[in-house]
């Protein structure tokens, strides 16, 4: 590469603006970093921006956003717009996991787990739409999880959001595909963040023991996983996702992400649940 296109290839990465949400802390807090430290834009989004830990500067803005509440959404994006003039790529990262066996899982926590982790990434997504298209240009991130292919026990609900993710993602390229705007789905395995304690709900019930056994016997198996990443490792494969130029889907992302999904597609299904109990259910 010569000289003058380093320099171009390194403007155009100053004039471009990426929008993170759930930017706090583990994945969100890395990929701000990384698309900083490469000259980006960055919008880091959060319910509370004055918990930001990012060393903010001009190229950084931490903004409120609560995807389960819509005027935070609109509000957000404007001011992004207003400050940089344009967004470039976005990366629905916020989320969590409701855990626990399914009958000790309240309506209103089902329904505050799919709030966030489906009808909020939505939320965001359409109201990014509409500035993408009038470009004709954009890229949408959607952090699923290798837990939109699979799933592990206790957590039914969490899973049942990311199979919506993937199959949301992979229906909107079509569509998005004719406007020149990519989507892309991130698909993280365990990863060495505080996922396990800050961005977890145990669902509990109360007079309902039937589960305690078998709660106790796996959660805390799952909650320790061998094959975790640091959250670096799936910030870069976003960087990479939005910057490699091609119209690829789907992105395992760490934490052995490659090596489940190849099995669980390989292997019948009572094979697969074997292995799976075997390491969990101790």
């Amino acid at each position: 590469m010569s000289n003058s296109q380093s320099f171009s290839n390194a403007a155009n990465r100053q004039n471009k603006t990426v929008l993170i949400t759930g930017a706090s802390s583990g994945i969100g807090l890395e990929v701000a970093k990384i698309f900083r430290a490469s000259g980006w834009n960055v919008v880091a989004t959060m319910r509370n921006p004055e918990n930001c830990e990012l060393a903010q500067d001009e190229k950084i803005l931490c903004l409120p956003l609560d995807v389960t509440r819509h005027e935070t959404i609109e509000n957000t994006i404007e001011t992004a717009i207003a400050r940089f003039g344009s967004i470039d790529a976005l990366i629905n990262n916020a989320g969590y996991a409701l855990v626990g066996a399914f009958e000790a899982c309240s309506q209103v926590e089902i329904e505050r787990q799919f709030a966030t982790n489906v009808f909020g990434l939505m939320a965001v997504t359409r109201a990014i739409l509409p500035h993408f298209r009038d470009r004709r240009q954009g890229i949408i991130v959607n952090v699923a999880s290798i837990g939109g292919k699979l799933t592990f026990p206790l957590y039914s609900p969490y899973h049942a959001t990311k199979w919506a993710v993937e199959g949301f993602s992979e229906s909107l390229q079509y569509e998005l595909k004719p406007l020149n705007i990519k989507v892309k789905i991130i698909e993280p395995g365990p990863i060495k963040t505080d996922f396990y304690t800050r961005s977890m709900s145990v669902a509990q019930k109360p007079g309902l023991t039937d589960y305690d056994h078998y709660v106790a016997r796996t959660l805390p198996q799952m909650q320790k996983p061998s094959m975790a990443s640091p959250p670096e490792v799936t910030a870069k494969v976003v960087y990479r996702a939005v910057t490699d130029g091609s119209w690829k889907l789907r992105y395992p992302a760490g934490g052995g992400a490659g090596i489940f999904m190849a099995l669980r597609k390989l292997l019948p299904d009572a094979l697969f649940q074997a292995i799976i109990k075997a390491g969990i259910e101790r």
